[in-house]
């Protein structure tokens, strides 16, 4: 059965980080709930809803920036006090807004995530843990990597809460991960007869979406979903219907409590455009004047830089407080742009001369519509080719400003941690050996890998595990002082990483012994795994070539009834098969890219130079067939 839920905007707040909007507990069965939202202004801000308009219950003065907020009490007791961390302090509010708690807790790090359970307060920073009793030290965990976020089980069962803390890693330390899709998507989901989780119901938001509870804040006896934004929005999903429809020629009344909102509304709009205007003469009286101080506006940027297994590309998501103008794109790194259909800006491209010392390979601008606030664009890059990605953030605002965020494109790109690797497969090794410690050899590998912790790892010896999301070839990194060792099923993955840390220990003056231990049958294992790949791409760009010719021969005779079954097939899915080409214009020539780079690097490590035959190459990859190409490799 389908859920109707209607949207209800209920405040706006400042910008606001994940987890900073809680519901207190109602006070009778029917009454409503208060809403308790911090934002990065350092202000905590309690309201509730009495006749369709929010009324504060209180509203703390400006402060740091605040990125967590819990709920807490007596065990067994509602939980309607508020906790927010800010820096490194942890304060504490009753529902009424009276301050009753200042705990300092002394961290080199500022905290990034809080729970309270009872007495119990349970802190993250960056990579340490730690728990406090009645605000006193009662034990501490020093995290391997990046701790992302906490939280607590409680159960009849347990003596004391058990903190759970979620790891860049891919590792739960005591618990339980779980992720949350920052597009703006909100989904309900019931459960059926059968108890399978069913979707009823689903809306989009223009913006991520930072904190969710379920309760009743609008009006009594309607339950709601509320949700929290990146720019501050309270929005309520609510089951209380909003809307009353009317036929053609149908009147529809409103009530004198609508009518009335809606003229408060019309002349606060009218004041908000007086003020806008007698806003912007001021600044142009005053940029006019001999003595006059530019100053550039202050705008935060959520930026995500992520890779996506799915479809080995990386995903960057700009999120802007208010209204992006446009968005310039530059990369000293060959890369791809692909299609996102969420992104609906205008994108054109500069003529780029890569040749030139510091040049560019990219130069792409997007223009956004009107009240475009979130970008979303996907990128796929060549490992091997590192550098830095740019990115030029310009709001709609005055005077012009822009912000830039910066994003590595590390030499091993499209490669993401793991935990174990199947050992079967014929692995090639690198060694190096010198005079080089355990935090220098780690910034190396955290140099050219993603997901490499920036702090070294405990211990004498560290081991990761790495798999290549476009290919699905597999890395083991081993290292300790003046020791590291690498297997990689792919000899081009081994290429890479010879060249790139030859290169950073020739810059800082280390001698290496380099050794390696080629596998011959790794190259034709490697290509067996690139086959379904290839062979895909191959057959969609030739039923692509098809297309045009099909629909001309369709038109000419009317229909397609004399074609061929195949022919027919690939008339009925013309759309999705240039859809899907669309997507990756030049996932054909990164594959060619792929396997030359494997024939170079095969014989490079004999000390053969085979360049002058890659055109003999390219001519078998034209005309392809797996057991060609493995004879050309072999007896080459």
């Amino acid at each position: 059965m389908e859920l109707r839920l209607s949207r209800v905007d209920y405040m706006q707040v400042g910008v606001t980080s994940q987890k900073t909007m809680r519901l207190l507990p109602s006070v009778g069965k029917k009454a409503t709930q208060k809403v308790a939202i911090a934002d990065h202004d350092g202000v905590l801000t309690c309201f509730g809803m009495k006749k369709g308009e929010p009324v504060p219950v209180f509203k703390t003065l400006p402060g740091q920036k605040v990125v967590r907020l819990d709920l807490g009490g007596a065990l067994g007791m509602p939980q309607e006090k508020v906790f927010v961390c800010s820096g490194s302090e942890v304060r504490g509010f009753t529902k009424k807004g009276k301050q009753f708690l200042s705990f300092e807790a002394n961290l080199t790090e500022r905290i990034n995530a809080m729970r309270v359970c009872g007495a119990d307060l349970f802190v993250c920073a960056s990579y340490i843990y730690n728990h406090y009793c009645d605000c006193k030290d009662q034990n501490y965990f020093l995290s391997g990597d990046k701790i992302n976020d906490l939280t607590c089980v409680t159960s009849p069962h347990l003596a004391r809460p058990t903190p759970v803390l979620a790891c860049q890693d891919r590792l739960l330390r005591d618990v339980l991960y779980g992720t949350t899709d920052d597009d703006g998507g909100v989904e309900v989901y019931g459960f059926d007869s059968c108890g399978e989780p069913t979707l009823r119901f689903q809306h989009v938001l223009s913006e991520s979406v930072t904190s969710i509870q379920g309760g009743c804040v609008g009006k009594e006896s309607y339950d709601e979903v509320i949700t929290a934004t990146y720019t501050g929005w309270v929005t309520g999903l609510t089951t209380e219907p909003q809307k009353a429809e009317a036929g053609p020629g149908d009147e529809l009344r409103m009530s004198k409590e609508t009518q009335t909102k809606v003229a408060a509304l019309r002349a606060e709009l009218e004041q908000l455009q007086g003020r806008v205007l007698q806003g912007r003469e001021r600044y142009q009286q005053t940029s006019q004047s001999g003595g006059a101080v530019s100053a550039a506006p202050t705008f935060s940027v959520n930026d995500k830089f992520t890779l996506s297994p799915d479809d080995a590309s990386y995903s960057l998501t700009l999120e802007v407080q208010t209204a992006i103008d446009n968005l310039l794109l530059q990369s000293d790194v060959p890369i791809d742009l692909l299609d996102v259909e969420k992104n609906s800006a205008v994108v054109s491209f500069s003529e780029c001369d890569s040749e030139q010392p510091n040049g560019n390979f990219l130069l792409a601008t997007y223009r956004c519509q009107a009240n475009t606030t979130r970008l979303e664009l996907k990128v796929r890059s060549i490992e091997g080719q590192y550098g830095t990605l740019r990115a030029y953030v310009t709001p709609r605002l005055q005077p012009r400003t822009c912000l830039l965020r910066q994003y590595p494109i590390k030499p091993l790109s499209l490669h993401q941690r793991t935990h174990s690797l199947q050992q079967e497969r014929p692995m090639n090794r690198l060694s190096l050996v010198g005079q080089f410690s355990l935090a220098e050899i780690h910034s190396w590998v955290a140099f050219c890998l993603p997901e490499v912790p920036k702090k070294t790892p405990a211990g004498d010896t560290v081991t990761l595990h790495f798999l290549n999301t476009f290919l699905g070839t597999q890395l083991e990194a081993s290292y300790c002082k003046g020791e590291a060792h690498f297997r990689s099923d792919n000899i081009s993955t081994i290429s890479i990483l010879s060249d790139v840390l030859s290169k950073e220990a020739t810059q800082r003056k280390i001698n290496l012994n380099v050794s390696y231990d080629v596998n011959e049958e790794s190259v034709s294992h490697t290509l067996t795994m690139i086959h379904p790949k290839l062979e895909y791409q191959l057959l969609l760009a030739k039923k692509v070539q098809l297309v045009d010719a099909l629909k001309e021969l369709q038109v000419h005779e009317g229909n397609a009834d004399f074609l061929i079954p195949e022919y027919r097939s690939i008339l009925d899915e013309s759309q999705h098969l240039l859809d899907e080409y669309k997507k990756q214009p030049a996932h054909l020539e990164r594959l060619y890219g792929m396997i030359t780079d494997l024939y170079i690097d095969k014989f490079k490590f004999k000390g053969q130079n085979v360049k002058n035959k890659v055109s003999s190459l390219l001519e078998i990859l034209d005309n392809y067939d797996l057991n060609s190409l493995l004879n050309f490799f072999n007896e080459a």
